[in-house]
């Protein structure tokens, strides 16, 4: 179930297997990137990153990056390449076991299987804070997935809440439409764009560390819950941060504790904190980078490492702000996203309504899960990730229907 490139990358595996199945699509394919991501985005990964199985980037710029109706494109390009067999405007209303498999209740009519795999995403539905709730109505408020581009936001401040990869991103584009910015931050992992003369991610591809497998973490659930790195894809490869940020204007306050009943948002006193940390963590990537590149003799064919100066951080910043004042129009909740799996009818869900899985193998027998965060690589949720992935699972229930595999249990 699902369109995106991750059950399009299972549905060429298991044609490969000569297993007969079909796609489930709510819309049409690549469907949450024609409706919930804002205009100007552009991939994190460069265009040489985007590997599907048996298709690829084939174009003059590899060392680009996709614009949002570029990336529509390489999907939909990719669904008719592998000659999915896509059933779309077709909304999954209930998944159901059954004595010989399960019912898979549709809008368009039912469909028995005996496996399913579930590829409906992970970023389905906003995480917004409970305390959105006690913002002034006088405050328009919107997902990171509603928003679209700076015109549609009222004249006047804006509060951008949360500093991934989504929130310095919006944060950056707002400032530039002439609004004043406050960035909420929060857990972050700053990164450079370009490390040693060479993209970030190809230092990481190359280095084994998007490879890495989930049964090779110490602590799997918190890895699953680690923020995108703070990248941007623009032409020039340039570096988006906080110190960046800081520099054309943008305000920095800590996370964003709560509103009172009056309207009055509270920040936490640890952004200097958050910050030394990020840096900490982005220091131990580039040394584990700068230890791969002396054992592969590369240091004498690139440039020197390098560090990037400390974050910024003011020496009091502001813990409070009156959002009834008028000071701000709009809050932009930049603070991620949870999968809808409401229509799943199946005991497998955790008291935090996530997939009990492992590594992708569900618990209840026959059921899969792709792109989910590191499903079963650091990579998982990259276009580049379900490929591996997905010839991974692909296997296990192939090997599931002929009867030769015991479940996990997760």
């Amino acid at each position: 179930m699902g369109g995106g490139h991750a059950g399009l990358a299972m549905s060429r595996c298991l044609a490969d297997r000569a297993i007969d199945h079909v796609v489930l699509e709510r819309g049409e394919v690549a469907h949450t990137w024609r409706t919930e991501r804002w205009n100007s985005l552009r991939l994190l990964t460069p265009n040489w990153q985007s590997r599907l199985p048996g298709f690829g980037y084939s174009g003059s710029d590899p060392d680009g990056y996709r614009t949002l109706p570029e990336v529509i494109d390489f999907i939909a390009a990719y669904a008719r390449a592998i000659s999915a067999p896509v059933r779309t405007h077709t909304t999954v209303t209930s998944v159901r076991r059954t004595e010989t498999g399960y019912l898979v209740r549709t809008d368009q009519g039912d469909w028995s299987c005996r496996t399913v795999v579930l590829a409906s995403g992970a970023f389905n539905i906003a995480c917004v804070p409970g305390c959105a709730g006690r913002v002034p109505r006088s405050v328009t408020t919107l997902a990171a997935q509603q928003y679209q581009n700076p015109s549609q936001l009222a004249d006047g401040g804006v509060l951008v809440v949360g500093a991934s990869s989504s929130g310095t991103q919006i944060a950056a584009e707002i400032h530039r439409s002439g609004r004043p910015v406050t960035l909420a931050v929060g857990e972050h992992i700053r990164a450079p764009r370009v490390y040693r003369g060479k993209d970030l991610e190809w230092w990481m591809d190359a280095a084994g560390v998007l490879d890495e497998r989930y049964d090779e973490v110490d602590d799997i659930a918190r890895a699953r819950r680690v923020p995108s790195l703070q990248l941007a894809g623009t032409p020039d490869r340039s570096i988006l941060d906080l110190n960046v940020l800081t520099g054309i204007g943008v305000r920095l306050v800590g996370r964003l504790a709560g509103v009172t009943e009056a309207g009055r948002a509270q920040f936490a006193g640890s952004l200097r904190n958050m910050c030394a940390l990020s840096d900490l963590k982005m220091n131990r990537l580039l040394n584990l980078i700068d230890e791969w590149a002396s054992a592969n003799g590369l240091d004498d064919n690139i440039e020197p490492p390098h560090r990037l100066p400390p974050t910024r951080v003011d020496e009091a910043p502001p813990l409070g702000l009156n959002l009834a004042s008028g000071e701000i129009k709009t809050i932009i909740w930049a603070t991620g996203y949870r999968p809808d799996y409401s229509w799943l009818k199946l005991p497998i869900l955790d008291r935090k309504g996530m997939i009990r899985h492992d590594g992708g193998i569900v618990s209840s027998p026959g059921v899969y899960l792709m792109g989910a965060p590191f499903l079963r690589r650091r990579k998982s949720t990259l276009i580049d990730g379900a490929g591996d992935d997905a010839r991974d699972l692909s296997d296990h229930l192939s090997l599931h229907l002929h009867g030769k595999v015991l479940q996990t249990t997760a």
